[in-house]
């Protein structure tokens, strides 16, 4: 004889205490998803647009064509390739200088101890609460009386802009690594020093690895920033050969009798593909990196 024993049905939830639990937050997660895709799928519809205006574009994908793309690839007198290399190698040295400079700052605040110390990290932190245009004049009169001297790093020179995004990255950077190599266990360079090891050493063999994902962030942020930064850009590159994406597309649309919008989305689409492989290939390290050095000051 065999006793067979049913276990209990489950009670089936209510649609009222899901939505109450969990429910509303998978209704956010689409809203906010649709009110963030929106404005990428408009402008991508807007650079399909053959007419080069925005006449119509409200109804997306309502005329598709790649006119703009050739348009803005083939002008001679808007040289997007030369744009598109010249940011690149801004961004690109200039988020790794950024990173490097700023990660020995922050070492240097974060394991020695020296003389004004704390008020240089309050310092840092006050200067960046002011915005960078307030500094556009003086750095270009700065930079105008420097290449009279320097030609190399003066006005209209890549090498120039650079330094300036350098000095005004240092700041905030160095704030953000400094509260992650705090969480770096400091037995680990008394471990070093008794097998003889100085900061050189310590710094490049064993903190930079441990601290890869706030430099990853780092030099994301700086890498983003390089590449949509209008103003200083503007101001210190004047010939069209020497100017950066965001710098050349704005031409693009500054007649007001005839904007080509179409050009302009087309160019702003090809713009963001090596910012988006980068997010993708360092987006391990975005959490660690952002959240990692809160939590010990």
């Amino acid at each position: 004889m065999t006793i067979t024993t049913s276990s209990p049905r489950r009670r089936r939830r209510s649609f009222g205490a899901w939505f109450g639990d969990t429910g509303w937050r998978h209704l956010v997660a689409v809203v906010v998803t649709i009110f963030a895709i929106f404005p990428l799928l408009y402008v991508f519809s807007a650079s399909l647009n053959p007419r080069g205006t925005l006449t119509g574009s409200n109804q997306l994908f309502s005329a598709v064509g790649i006119d703009s793309y050739v348009r803005i690839l083939t002008d001679p007198k808007n040289p997007y390739g030369l744009w598109f290399l010249n940011t690149l190698v801004i961004a690109v040295v200039t988020g790794l200088v950024t990173v490097f400079i700023g990660a020995c700052a922050a070492y240097a605040f974060s394991r020695m101890r020296f003389a004004g110390r704390r008020v240089g990290l309050v310092t840092i932190v006050v200067v960046q609460m002011f915005p960078q245009l307030l500094a556009v004049v003086a750095i270009f009169l700065l930079m105008t009386t420097l290449g009279d001297w320097f030609p190399a790093i003066g006005l209209n020179t890549h090498t120039g802009l650079i330094l300036v995004y350098l000095g005004g990255a240092l700041g905030v950077n160095t704030y953000l690594m400094y509260g992650f190599f705090n969480t770096i266990p400091k037995e680990l360079d008394e471990a070093a020093r008794i097998d003889g090891a100085g900061h050189a050493r310590i710094f490049f063999t064993i903190i930079l690895r441990l601290v890869a994902p706030i430099l990853a962030v780092v030099g994301l942020l700086s890498f983003i920033g390089t590449v949509n930064e209008y103003v200083v850009a503007s101001v210190m590159l004047i010939d069209p050969e020497q100017q950066t994406l965001v710098v050349g597309l704005t031409k693009l649309v500054s007649n007001p009798r005839y904007a080509d919008w179409s050009a302009f989305s087309a160019g702003a689409v090809m713009a963001a593909i090596p910012v988006m492989i980068l997010f993708l290939f360092l987006q391990k390290y975005i959490v660690g990196g952002l959240t990692a050095g809160a939590t010990k000051g």
